[in-house]
């Protein structure tokens, strides 16, 4: 590790990413930041037409990469650890050599338990908005540059917390702390304008929710793009801790 770790958590919507940040925000030695290419990609893609809150992302984000990247991203952090919670799909429109420089994980969840809830926000998504594809060639990317990404799956943080953060915390060389176990109910200062449309079940919680399969019939409308993901899912999956 560097002076610096500069952590990129990669996921896809509507996982246990946010839950993950507010876990990371509980270490004392880190500072956290929350989608800061959220700006860049709805600039750069007709998502700010469908994206709740997206006028106020763009009003309060920088929407050049190439600020985000010299003043937060690979700025010198205030704490030794900085933990960036980012979407692989905002992963468009500009280089990507700049991950050689930061460590990555990519964060996964089953497309059965994430497309359901992701239309409730997004009626009509599709494989550029859920990050399944875009996953798969960040991982190939970081492995033909020299990285070995570590894959984590909500599930199985969910069933075992402790776990799976003792080994991902392992991997990029910071020890496990136990107060990334629980956090306050509520907000944080960390969060992005888009917050109020998506964060409404992690500000509830005080830590990892018990998993819980979702016990309604999966939407026939969604069951073509299902099948796009789910093969993509099962082969990160085979590589995840």
């Amino acid at each position: 590790m560097s002076q610096f770790l500069r952590l990129n958590v990669w996921s896809g919507p509507r996982n246990i990413s946010t839950a993950l940040m507010y876990s990371f925000a509980q270490r004392s030695d880190t500072t956290v930041v929350d989608e800061p290419l959220y700006a860049h990609y709805l600039s750069t893609t007709d998502a700010d037409e469908y994206h709740p809150l997206a006028a106020e992302t763009l009003k309060t984000q920088s929407a050049d990469y190439r600020d985000v990247l010299q003043k937060i991203m690979l700025a010198d952090p205030e704490t030794p650890v900085i933990f960036f919670k980012q979407m692989t799909h905002h992963l468009v429109n500009m280089p990507w050599d700049f991950l050689q420089k930061m460590t990555n994980v990519i964060l996964i969840r089953n497309p059965v338990d994430m497309l359901p809830s992701y239309a409730h926000q997004v009626s009509a998504p599709t494989m550029r908005d859920v990050g399944y594809a875009d996953n798969m060639r960040l991982w190939k990317y970081l492995i033909d540059n020299g990285q070995t990404p570590i894959i984590i799956d909500s599930k199985r943080v969910l069933q075992d917390p402790e776990g799976v953060l003792s080994k991902m915390c392992e991997h990029v060389g910071i020890p496990f702390d136990p107060a990334m176990l629980s956090w306050p109910a509520g907000a944080r200062p960390e969060d992005g304008a888009w917050a109020p449309a998506w964060y409404d079940s992690v500000h509830r919680s005080t830590g990892f929710m018990k998993y819980k399969p979702k016990e309604t019939a999966f939407p026939d409308q969604l069951k073509p793009l299902l099948a796009e993901c789910q093969p993509l899912y099962d082969q990160l999956l085979d590589l995840a801790i």
